[in-house]
């Protein structure tokens, strides 16, 4: 059972943030309020970075982020990929992480690639009052303060570890023989 918050409306701080984002912020849908039901194209880079994951393996890391870890800043999805915000500098840094744990070297569908967007990327955020609809760009935690707290690249690669190692099972040992004895060897003397 995931213990992620249900926060799935964009408050009006929320909003100032992500508008804080764009380059001109009051000029920004968010800001000014006009069609407050489609989504938003905003930068990455300056003020966070995405990290974007298939829906599947993504849900993992973000049961893994509030079941085990710190928790999460703003997540969303859109088109089948969990988008998960992260503190800018994570898409540079990121990439170099997961080489190290060789995420690469072996790829199955459990551990999938993750898609790194940061400084000169943009990614298509759901709208701030978007109505919570099967299928379509929602929030799965909204932005809800000025200054979310944002996960940095090396929580992400925790999560996304964690999360790979929950669905692989991979394990050194060889699997138990069930009509064995066991002995309780501890009160030993």
């Amino acid at each position: 059972m995931s213990s992620t918050p249900n926060v799935t409306r964009v408050t009006p701080a929320g909003a100032d943030w992500l508008a804080s984002a764009a380059p001109y912020p009051c000029g920004t849908p968010i800001s000014c309020g006009e069609r407050p039901d489609a989504p938003v194209v905003l930068p990455c880079g300056t003020v966070f970075d995405v990290v974007s994951a298939p829906a599947i393996f993504g849900r993992r890391m973000l049961d893994r982020l509030w079941d085990d870890g710190p928790g999460s800043g703003p997540v969303a999805m859109f088109r089948g990929r969990v988008l998960l915000f992260a503190a800018p500098g994570t898409a540079q840094r990121l990439p170099s992480l997961l080489a190290w744990e060789e995420w690469g070297s072996n790829r199955t569908e459990a551990v999938p690639p993750l898609l790194c967007h940061g400084t000169g990327d943009a990614v298509t955020v759901p709208a701030p009052a978007g109505r919570d609809t099967p299928g379509d760009a929602r929030w799965l935690v909204a932005p809800d303060t000025r200054h979310p707290w944002l996960p940095g690249p090396e929580v992400v690669l925790w999560a996304a570890v964690r999360a790979a190692r929950a669905a692989v099972r991979i394990s050194i040992f060889p699997p138990a023989d069930q009509d064995a004895n066991v002995y309780d060897v501890s009160r030993r003397r």
